[in-house]
């Protein structure tokens, strides 16, 4: 038998709960694996350049912030330069160059934290499915023993419980990874929420022109 058939046994052993459940973490892998390159590409784990860009900003160098800004893909330098762009757009007063920005940060935010819903929904309910999945098997295998009566082989009985434990215990093996990616990508997002937050108030108050503070 090859492994992929013992596998399939597995699954049929625990019934259609244990292949939802199987399905969850196929899911859950994908979903982890798409968070991580695309996080990775909106440089996530990056901001110097942003960073550079707003302290010559602030030193009133609106040159050498554009220069720093040059060919930056980041999410971090999108944002900032946004900002820049309200803050020196004559078109738009201070308060809606300022909300301009905010708007921007916000659709970014809510691009990053794309898919962490998926995460939470199968931390939930995983470990739930598993439960079912248990008390599913548990009613059965007790019917069962009520069936046979005192001819009852413990041996048979035994199987049955296993069987039914074997759906809770994938449900948490779902869950956790789930639950750890969740917390993991959740810091990442807090953390770029206050770094967009921090840079777009640096830019609105400061004037690149005169390097004061409004």
């Amino acid at each position: 038998m090859t492994g992929m058939e013992d596998i399939t046994a597995l699954l049929d052993r625990g019934g259609v709960v244990l292949w939802v459940i199987a399905a969850l973490s196929v899911l859950t892998l994908a979903v982890i694996l798409w968070k991580a390159a695309r996080l990775l590409r909106d440089g996530l784990w990056g901001g110097a350049r942003a960073g550079r860009a707003v302290a010559a900003w602030v030193a009133g160098d609106s040159s050498a912030a554009r220069v720093a800004l040059a060919g930056a893909r980041g999410v971090r330098a999108r944002v900032v330069a946004a900002a820049m762009a309200a803050r020196e757009n004559p078109a738009l007063t201070p308060d809606g160059a300022r909300d301009e920005a905010l708007r921007i940060a916000r659709r970014e935010l809510a691009q990053a934290r794309a898919g962490l819903r998926v995460l939470d929904l199968v931390a939930t309910i995983a470990p739930l499915l598993g439960l079912l999945g248990t008390v599913l098997g548990m009613i059965a295998a007790f019917q069962a023993l009520q069936e046979v009566g005192a001819q009852a082989d413990p041996t048979v009985l035994a199987g049955g419980i296993w069987e039914a434990l074997l759906t809770t215990a994938a449900g948490m093996a779902v869950a956790i990874p789930a639950g750890v990616a969740l917390a993991w990508f959740d810091s990442l997002t807090d953390r770029l929420q206050a770094d967009l937050e921090d840079a777009i108030t640096q830019v609105f108050t400061h004037d690149a022109a005169l390097g004061v503070r409004r």
